[in-house]
């Protein structure tokens, strides 16, 4: 553990203080606080070591980009409290008004994408099941209950965390992709959620301790899976007990196209996979939904012992 004396040095500059008061607001890039703040990235990358090595600001790399968030804020929330209590800062104030660019240009990134990529995503919800019946679906499976800890893996435009965010207590969602991450950190910064962590991670290792959560989710993630048993195993281990695994994908299908055009790597699944699969990770299979459509949605909810 750094020491008291490391921390309240790393405290002793009007920089660092700012970048902490910003990291309570939201997780940010290393380019984004330089913005806010109006320093080179170089000289908030010094600033950001000092805040690393005393234990007060964590750093994790997603593709190209630095993310930065504030380390043990459990821990830490005796120390952020007494800080309030001196008189406001003005220039504090102003780091806040000029955070709101930042949600702006996170906003318009994400417009961009979908600008761009609209007609295959509009190529792709012609087949579907109407989302919003798929959604209202997913509600009723998973039930008005209070959720302590949900997980979204694939999490993709982070819409399952968004539509989960009135009864979750804690979310975090997983993707391989950075691109895929900045769209849904923009989505759900828009949408006021930045609560929610958002990781790049592996479906396959998930960066979670067993027992973590007790809602995990893949919302049409498996048919793109090279190995849907591991990554059904991978879900298992961070259920605690009684924690649920729903999985949300096509029946069996013979549209070929969806291989070639759109990386679906299997061209969905049955019962009989699904139920073999949970069997094999330790989950028994609590219920089933069925949704008609040109491709037909399945959904399945497995729960831990």
């Amino acid at each position: 553990m750094p020491s008291l004396l490391a921390i309240f040095q790393a405290l002793a500059d009007q920089t660092r203080l700012r970048i902490l008061a910003l990291l309570r607001d939201m997780e940010l890039s290393v380019g984004e606080l330089a913005q806010v703040l109006g320093q080179s990235q170089p000289g908030v990358s010094r600033h950001v070591k000092i805040l690393v090595q005393a234990g007060l600001v964590t750093r994790r790399k997603e593709g190209n980009w630095v993310f930065l968030a504030l380390a043990n804020p459990e821990k830490t929330a005796p120390l952020y409290a007494m800080i309030e209590q001196w008189p406001a800062d003005p220039e504090l104030a102003a780091d806040a008004h000029r955070l709101g660019s930042v949600r702006a240009a996170r906003t318009a990134e994400a417009e961009e994408y979908f600008e761009a990529h609209a007609v295959q995503w509009d190529a792709i919800r012609s087949l579907h099941v109407a989302e919003q019946d798929v959604e209202n679906a997913i509600r009723r499976l998973i039930g008005p209950q209070s959720i302590t800890h949900l997980v979204d893996i694939g999490t993709g435009t982070g819409r399952m965390l968004e539509l989960l965010a009135p009864q979750a207590e804690t979310m975090a969602g997983f993707d391989r992709s950075p691109a895929m991450l900045r769209v849904a950190r923009a989505k759900l910064t828009s949408a006021g959620l930045e609560r929610a962590t958002l990781r790049q991670g592996d479906l396959y290792a998930l960066p979670l301790p067993a027992g973590t959560a007790d809602l995990a989710i893949m919302h049409q993630v498996l048919h793109a899976v090279q190995h849907p048993a591991a990554a059904i195993a991978e879900a298992a281990r961070i259920l605690c007990p009684g924690g649920r695994l729903l999985i949300v994908d096509f029946a069996p299908h013979a549209r070929e196209t969806l291989r070639d055009a759109h990386a679906h790597v299997h061209p969905g699944f049955s019962d009989t996979q699904i139920r073999g699969w949970f069997h094999d990770a330790g989950l028994a299979c609590a219920q089933t939904v069925r949704l008609e459509g040109p491709l037909t949605v399945r959904l399945w909810m497995g729960r831990h012992p």
